[in-house]
């Protein structure tokens, strides 16, 4: 039976080694811009297309991006395990064409799952902006959390005169210019809840790397906390599995995005298909 163990940073291959050190420079640019007041997630993190700070760019970019010191470590931890081996299969060129199609895989399928998550809450909020009327305005409070704070800026206090328009709408369901206070935070509210949908790290194309090694080498062995010997088949089985059951069950304040994982993973097995089918999965 065939093994598999990390074989040192002395065996690091090109691709691996440059991806290692570009995500450790943005994550450390990241924190010291973000001393400096500049919030680099809100340029490189991927947003959702509507919002008002998405970038066509940030496709690529996003998997660059690190919401903290565990995120990149694990995910780093992951890209030389198993990186590694995959790129002294395929070589520098197909490696990196399977991690970038993967990574962009994983944020269009985070997209396409956040468009559905969204659309009732937009369909709310768009409801009383085109017509500000006492139902559509009972709708969106009685179920719709509004994402805003007290360290949530400026809207902070717009949000605090809206719930005051709210009451004096309530009182007087004529009360015009309280209707259209209402309309206008609620236009204002609607980009700034679309731009707090941001997904970054590299999981995506890390977990597509996972599908291709339990493809590629099913019966090698992976040691969980190195110490529990599991089949990579099994581990990869495993691990989608739980990102669907956690994907569809999302508890609330889980901040991982599940379906870039799963995503990552069905673009990574359909590039996998299409090699084997022409032959060249092995080949680089």
């Amino acid at each position: 039976m065939s093994q598999y163990r990390p074989a040192g940073f002395r065996m690091l291959t090109p691709v691996v080694k440059n991806l290692l050190i570009i995500n450790t420079l943005v994550f450390v640019a990241m924190i010291t811009l973000q001393k400096a007041g500049i919030d680099l997630t809100a340029i490189l993190g991927l947003h959702y297309p509507g919002a008002s700070d998405f970038r066509a760019w940030q496709f690529i970019t996003y998997m660059f991006m690190h919401g903290g010191f565990t995120h990149i470590l694990f995910n780093m931890f992951a890209l030389w395990m198993f990186g590694n081996v995959i790129e002294n299969v395929w070589g520098p060129k197909r490696f990196l064409i399977f991690y970038t199609i993967t990574g962009i895989g994983a944020g269009l399928t985070y997209i396409v799952w956040i468009s559905f998550s969204l659309s009732p809450q937009l369909s709310l909020i768009n409801n009383v902006i085109e017509d500000p009327s006492m139902g559509n305005l009972s709708a969106l409070i009685s179920q719709h959390r509004f994402v805003v704070g007290q360290y949530s800026g400026a809207i902070w206090s717009d949000f605090l005169q809206f719930q005051d328009n709210v009451k004096a709408f309530e009182m007087n369901p004529h009360n015009n210019l309280a209707a259209q206070k209402i309309v206008t935070f609620l236009s204002e509210y609607k980009a700034y809840f679309l731009d707090q949908h941001v997904v970054v790290g590299a999981s995506g194309a890390i977990f597509g790397l996972l599908l291709a090694f339990g493809m590629m080498f099913p019966n090698s062995l992976i040691y969980v906390y190195f110490a529990i010997p599991v089949k990579a088949k099994w581990f990869v089985i495993f691990y989608g599995a739980a990102e669907l059951f956690s994907g569809i069950y999302n508890r609330p304040g889980d901040n991982v995005a599940h379906f870039a994982h799963l995503g990552g993973m069905l673009f990574g097995y359909l590039i996998l298909l299409y090699w084997k089918k022409k032959g060249t999965l092995y080949t680089t």
